[in-house]
């Protein structure tokens, strides 16, 4: 019988913020108050006297002093105008000095050890203090998890882009390999929504064909409908008869990335290191059970601002902000306009979300491109023509050996290029087949006379 109970009941996700207590208007009016530089700000916004931040004033007052047009009190609290980026205006909470390191550790360290800008925006989205970015940042920079973990970026910039029109339009859907948590889970299936970049990440103990289905089936569609397209790798668990049975039943078109090669499908692919980044800032302890952790790590992701759209993912997908646990220690509201009737919310949400996904489109479309230029100014390869003699990157588990040859034995022969594409279709030299479709990144060109080469450095004539 106890195997019958799911895993959720017998260790259920904890959404961790045991350092906020939750402060009442009264609480919160009182702490102001005994904050110098708050207390000064109140003394100056009720005689309605911007100059008395000039006099005799503490550190900061005249940060606060240019401040002074957006400044307000509410009930005796007082508040900051912020900046109105997405639908709606915020308003964002003057925030005493005493409290300023637990809403950093409830932000940073409690919502998935995420970089000092995204989690600055999600500072910013609630509080305001002098010199906010500043110290976010030092905070951020100065985290021990952070400095054991997280390493410096790789350059990932896609040569194409996939295209979407709007939530549910296209799907990603990818595996990512961990060692088996105390669980047994080993696998995670991510599956992200490409225009909102909203993810969800289920954990598995194995890659089959079955799996898959069960997962997207019973954990996705569900809940967020059926998407349009989804679009994976060349694997054979998303390859399978069951998978592509499975959507064409549902009517959902399946496409697919050149084998081995990322940058066409790239969202997963930065999600996947996001992920592991946010996993490896668990504790030793945490380590050995991660599974139970995906859950509230995803959240954070999905809740915090994207560089590529200009709204967090779950804004997108439904259209206000989720509400964390530090919103609700300090009663704060992201969403401040009020709503008469379904009718009116439904109209507003439409209107709002019809700005968001226009601004979306077109900051997204100019990171992709900025990313694309990027990309090429350092990128120096000629097109491959048929009959052309090549070498194919090892990829496989051999290329995880750090004394392994870079390139396969096999010779190959190029039949013809993709349309549109860096992508080469190619059949072993001699042989009549079997072809195969490879992006030019990973295919080296030869001349006639071939030596394969031996130890690290490569001597073969280029073209």
């Amino acid at each position: 019988m106890a195997a019958a109970v799911p895993e959720f009941y017998c260790n259920p996700t904890q959404l961790k913020d045991e350092s906020l207590p939750t402060f009442s208007k009264q609480d919160l009016k009182a702490d102001q108050a005994r904050d110098p530089l708050i207390a000064l700000t109140i003394k100056a916004l009720t005689a309605n006297q911007r100059e008395i931040l000039l006099t005799n004033s503490p550190d900061g007052a005249r940060l606060v002093y240019k401040e002074w047009e957006r400044l307000k009190m509410l009930d005796g609290v007082v508040y900051r105008r912020g900046p109105s980026t997405n639908a709606e205006e915020t308003q964002q909470l003057f925030l005493p000095t005493k409290h300023r390191e637990s809403v950093l550790r409830s932000l940073h360290d409690e919502h998935g050890h995420l970089g000092a800008e995204r989690t600055f925006k999600l500072v910013r989205d609630r509080f305001y203090w002098p010199c906010m970015r500043a110290e976010v940042e030092s905070y951020c920079h100065s985290c021990l998890r952070c400095i054991q973990r997280k390493t410096l970026p790789t350059r990932t910039a896609p040569m194409s882009h996939l295209q979407s029109q709007g939530p549910m339009d296209l799907v990603c859907i990818d595996f990512l390999c961990l060692e088996p948590d105390a669980s047994g889970q080993g696998n995670i299936l991510i599956v992200t929504d490409h225009f909102t970049r909203y993810a969800q990440a289920f954990s598995t103990k194995d890659q089959r064909a079955p799996t898959v289905a069960k997962v997207l089936m019973e954990k996705f569609f569900v809940h967020y409908g059926l998407p349009r397209r989804i679009h994976s790798d060349q694997g054979r668990d998303f390859e399978s008869r069951l998978v592509g049975q499975l959507l064409e039943l549902l009517g959902i078109q399946k496409t697919r990335t050149t084998p081995y090669h990322p940058q066409g499908d790239a969202q997963p692919e930065r999600f996947n290191r996001t992920l592991l980044n946010m996993l490896g800032t668990l504790s030793n302890t945490e380590k050995q059970s991660w599974s139970r952790h995906i859950a509230t790590l995803v959240h954070a992701y999905n809740s915090t601002e994207s560089d590529a759209t200009g709204y967090s993912p779950y804004r997108l997908m439904f259209g206000r902000e989720a509400r964390l646990p530090v919103d609700l220690a300090f009663g704060l509201s992201l969403d401040q306009t009020s709503v008469a009737s379904h009718r009116n919310y439904v109209d507003r949400l439409r209107k709002n979300l019809a700005s968001a996904f226009e601004q979306a489109r077109l900051t997204s479309g100019n990171r992709e491109q900025r990313n694309k230029r990027n990309y090429d100014l350092k990128v120096r390869i000629q097109d491959l023509q048929p009959g052309d003699r090549v070498l194919l990157k090892n990829l496989g588990a051999a290329a995880r050996q750090k004394l392994a040859d870079r390139w396969s034995s096999q010779v190959y022969i190029v039949c013809k290029q993709l349309p549109g594409l860096p992508v080469y279709q190619i059949r072993p030299d001699g042989k009549a087949g079997p072809f195969k479709n490879w992006h030019r990144n990973h295919l080296l060109p030869l001349r006639e006379a071939v030596r394969i080469p031996v130890g690290d450095e490569l001597s073969l004539p280029l073209y």
